[in-house]
């Protein structure tokens, strides 16, 4: 290109001179060398243009273009914001000013520094890992976290440019983070060609296999820091990784490593640098090594959601001299709790929860001066709780101790000595009186000390605990007044007192209570009006004082603006009169249930509360309600509804005159209905039975066919009796006794309903066959279930803890369980039907219906509302084009509607933790429906006893650990996104 600039200025030079020396004589010639001479100019101006377009890469050094080749494979990610790298400028002359890019201060032969750091975490970046960052010859550290590099993982390392072996290939790279990505696949045998390696961190992938044996110290030998956490490696951990004596931190934590003889290996005791060991929810089986007490040096032990078994070492408690955390929850630990945690000095936080431990609390565990947190909830521990909580732990501030079966009273001192935040001896057999200086330093904010056996009155000392936002104290033996102060705390956002003695007034300091979102008093003493003030609480989600002595009118601030998010309102069984609220539209726009039975009110039923949009329970009966039943009630969709036992009149609307209300409407002699037994008066208020008097022969002829039923009926029971004795005498006693136990089993069934039915269990077991399995998870199978009345249901039969087969829901066939067996059942029976209890709960459109759930010895199903379109992962992967982008965008929203339903509208919160396309479910609109939370990370895993409760229930009965954090939880709806685009 420079000869051609050259050449065509020396021919415009040579023009111009040769016209000079012919004169200007002629004006044409003149102007045809002007022109000449324009011409030329502005080809100049193209060409020397273009060269410098085409050179301007050239003057990028050999760092920069390795940068741009790499770019090129990149894109960004569907559904970011922005432009791919738009600062990468290819006129510069280093990359050294590039977003991401850090270069050395060496200078290179008039290139510049050369590169030393790529750092593009979170950048929306797409695509396969770019080979050209390894063609950089100084590179020591690669971030590329949180993007969506995927799906393989490819390192260059023999590189060739025109024929000739070139340096570089990573093999100075010290650091490499591909965390939060997409890359799948076995482990690249590559990563074992980078001997300066000192930290790996491919966390939060997809890469499956085992972990190569190559991971030791001959290959690793500067290994420092290795994370492999949230992938699908299976196999065992090899004994290899304890040669690589450089480790100072491993984390493999949940790898689905397969189960049964995955064992912690003994020889990671000789990692003596090692400071961070985390195998948490790795399939762990066995005792934990007590080799791992000599890891003097550790900081961080967690082997929590495993299923190890035995005793906790005692060089666990003794020689893990600089631990500040150790974690060992959720396994199947037994035995004592060993002392000696109270001499480690460092130690800040100990978790022990949902394991079998047995025996008192040590009396030194508290001794530990730098103790902040402690865990023991969910074992076996007995006895009093020791005096060194209240005098030894000066640095405590969470402690949680529920559900054991702890006894004694509480530390008289309990609180005055440490910042304690949070309390929780829920669940256990403590009496005596809450302690007075329990808030003494001013930060307690959790007070949860349910299902005890607390007496006393509530201390007013609480009163001035501003710092309080959850108290639970219900299923006590609590006396007295609530103090005044307490009812209005202004960071409080739960209330629960109910199941005590207590008595007194709600008082008006009630209005303080700003945050304050779900109040319950059930089952007290409670006397006196419901307060005006109530109305300033504008956070209230639920008010529950059902069985109490409350009297007077509604307070019409319970239908102000103020309350908008009222979700629940219970006043069952109160004397509370008057006229119930009208105008309630504007503000009930989110009330789900409101139950004002067994009171005293009277008027009409208000025909507003037919435009309430999400009601679906109401029950009113058990009052003096006089006038008919709005016909506005029929643009409500009630799971539940009850008006029995007052005194309306007047027809029914036509939507509840059928027999699936049978009981809705009793105890009212002048309602018009044709069901069954509650017959139509006539003018004179007379009931139907003295019509038909005045009618013979419709009575005649209802008797005989009365009598034509009953004798049909004889019939067919004799037929079956008759067919079921030729079916004993022929079969032999084994076929005699199964039958015998399908019949008594299909007897034994409990059913626990969330909404009204309009079908029975049996209808349901009918359903149960196999040409009627829609799908087949890792919890059990899905059945289509047609009803008689048309109507369709999903049917989940969870695998049987007794036996798998498909006939475990009739019979069990093997009864010569083991007695601990037997115990397991029994608590898995138990912990499971806190969960389907605590699901069943659940009001919302973007969350499927829970409609039952049905339990008998051997067999647990599930009912829930059926989805036609099937889930969302089954319609993008296939070939359907129903999932337009409207659609898909709706099911976006629908999900994250759901999601934040659970988050953050439940008291306590529910955490979705398997946000993914398989467990979104549509609709028939194509309405995004969440399911699957909770109950498929329990029953899948029968031989383990986890407390579902603990994980979907109470609040504050959450484990650190058994939730994802935030930025993985978000991660996880990211991916959901992503999928729809």
């Amino acid at each position: 290109m420079m000869s051609t600039r050259v050449y065509i200025v020396a021919a415009g030079l040579s023009r111009k001179g040769r016209h000079q020396e012919e004169g200007i004589n002629n004006m044409a010639s003149s102007l045809l060398v002007l022109g000449r001479k324009v011409v030329i100019v502005l080809l100049l101006v193209v060409v020397v243009g273009r060269d410098d377009n085409s050179n301007a890469a050239e003057a990028l050094n050999q760092d920069g273009l390795h940068l741009l080749e790499a770019k090129r494979g990149l894109f960004t990610a569907p559904g970011s914001e922005g432009r791919l790298l738009d600062d990468w400028n290819p006129g510069d002359a280093t990359p050294c000013n590039w977003t991401g890019i850090t270069c050395d201060e060496e200078e290179g032969e008039g290139e510049g520094g050369h590169v030393t750091e790529i750092s593009l975490p979170e950048s929306n970046l797409a695509g396969s890992f770019p080979a050209a960052f390894c063609r950089l010859p100084r590179l020591r550290s690669i971030n590329l976290s949180f993007n969506y590099i995927g799906p393989e993982l490819s390192l260059s390392l023999s590189l060739s440019v025109d024929g000739e072996e070139q340096g570089g290939g990573c093999r100075s790279l010290e650091r490499l983070d591909l965390s939060m990505n997409a890359l799948v696949g076995p482990l690249p045998d590559a990563l074992a060609d980078l001997p300066e390696l000192r930290y790996l961190d491919l966390s939060s992938n997809n890469f499956s296999g085992p972990i190569p044996a190559w991971f030791d110290g001959g290959s690793m030998r500067r290994l420092e820091s290795l994370s492999l956490v949230y992938n699908l490696l299976d196999g065992h951990i090899p004994a290899s990784l304890s040669s690589i004596s450089t480790l100072r931190e491993l984390n493999l934590s949940y790898n689905p490593f397969s189960p049964g003889g995955n064992t912690i290996p003994p020889e990671l005791g000789r990692l003596s640098s090692l400071r961070v060991l985390w195998l948490a929810g790795c399939n762990l089986v066995g005792p934990i090594p007590a080799s791992l007490g000599r890891l003097a040096n550790l900081t961080v032990l967690d082997l929590s959601m495993n299923s190890l078994s035995g005793g906790i070492p005692p060089e666990i408690a003794t020689g893990l001299t600089s631990a500040t955390q150790i974690e060992l929850y959720n396994n199947s630990l037994s035995g004592p709790i060993p002392h000696g945690f109270g001499g480690l000095r460092q130690l800040r936080n100990l978790d022990l929860s949902m394991n079998r431990l047995s025996g008192s609390i040590p009396e030194d565990l508290f001794q530990a001066k730098l103790l902040e947190t402690v865990h023991l909830y969910a074992n076996q521990l007995t006895g009093p709780l020791p005096e060194s909580l209240a005098t030894g732990a000066t640095s405590l501030v969470e402690l949680r101790l529920f559900a054991n079966k702890l006894n004694g009273t509480l530390p008289a001192d309990l609180g005055k000595n440490a910042p304690l935040v949070c309390v929780d001896v829920s669940d256990n057999a403590i009496s005596g009186e809450i302690p007075k200086g329990i808030c003494d330093r001013g930060e307690l904010e959790e007070l949860l000390m349910l299902d005890n056996h607390l007496s006393g009155s509530i201390p007013a000392s609480l009163g001035r605990c501003r710092s309080l936002r959850r108290v639970r104290l219900s299923n006590n033996r609590l006396t007295g007044d609530v103090p005044s102060a307490v009812w209005g705390l202004p960071h409080m956002s739960l209330l629960e007192l109910n199941d005590n003695h207590l008595s007194g007034i709600i008082s008006p300091a009630i209005a303080g209570a700003a945050n304050l979102s779900k109040l319950v008093l059930s089952n007290n003493r409670f006397t006196g009006t419901i307060p005006s003030e109530i109305g300033a609480a504008t956070k209230l989600y639920e008010i529950s004082a059902d069985g109490n002595l409350l009297s007077g009118p509604l307070p019409s601030s319970l239908a102000g603006e103020g309350l908008a998010d009222l979700g629940r309102l219970v006043l069952r069984n109160n004397s509370l009169s008057g006229a119930l609220l009208q105008s309630v539209a504007g503000s009930w726009k989110k009330l789900t249930e409101l139950n004002l039975a067994d009171n005293a009110f009277t008027g009409s039923i208000p025909p507003e509360l037919g435009d309430l949009p999400v009601l679906n329970y109401l029950d009113l009966s058990g009052n003096r309600l006089t006038g008919s039943v709005p016909m506005e009630l029929e643009n409500l969709k009630l799971n539940q509804f009850n008006v029995s036992n007052n005194q309306l009149t007047g027809p029914l609307p036509p939507q509840y005159a059928s027999a699936a209300y049978r009981n809705s409407f009793l105890g009212n002699p002048e309602l018009c209905t044709q069901v069954p037994a509650l017959l139509c008066a006539d003018s004179t208020g007379s009931s139907s039975s003295s019509s038909s008097q005045r009618h013979p022969t419709m009575s005649w002829a209802l008797l005989l066919m009365r009598c034509i039923f009953v004798f049909a009926a004889v019939v067919l029971v004799a037929g079956i009796a008759w067919f079921y004795h030729r079916a004993f005498s022929s079969s032999s006693d084994n076929s005699k006794k199964m039958m015998m136990m399908m019949m008594s089993e299909r007897s034994k069934w409990m059913v626990t309903s969330f909404h009204k039915l309009s079908f029975s269990e049996y209808e349901i077991l009918d359903c149960l066959d196999e040409d009627k399995v829609i799908g087949t998870g890792a919890s059990g199978k899905v059945y289509k279930a047609v009803l008689s009345n048309g109507e369709v249901v999903a049917v989940k039969k969870l695998w049987g803890t007794n036996d798998d087969h498909d006939d475990a829901c009739l019979v069990n066939k093997d009864k010569n369980k083991n007695n601990d067996k037997d115990n397991k059942d029994e608590s898995l029976l138990l912990l499971f039907d806190a969960e389907v209890r605590t699901l069943g709960k659940i009001r919302h459109k973007n969350i499927v219906k829970l409609w039952c759930c049905c339990v008998s010895a051997h067999c647990r199903l599930l009912v829930y509302e059926y989805m036609p379109n099937g889930s969302l992962g089954d319609l993008l992967h296939t070939t359907s084009n129903k999932l337009d982008w409207p659609r898909r965008y709706k099911i976006a929203l629908d999900a994250a509607e759901g999601l934040s339903y659970l988050h953050h509208d439940c008291v306590p919160a529910i955490v979705h933790r398997d946000v993914k396309s398989n467990n979104i479910l549509l609709d028939a609109q194509f309405g995004a429906r969440l399911a699957d939370f909770g109950v498929a990370k329990v029953v899948d895993d029968a031989h383990l006893p986890k407390s579902m409760s603990v994980i979907a229930g109470s609040c504050g009965y959450i484990a650190p650990g058994t939730i994802l954090s935030s930025r993985i939880q978000y991660h996880l709806f990211s991916t959901l996104v992503s999928s729809l685009y």
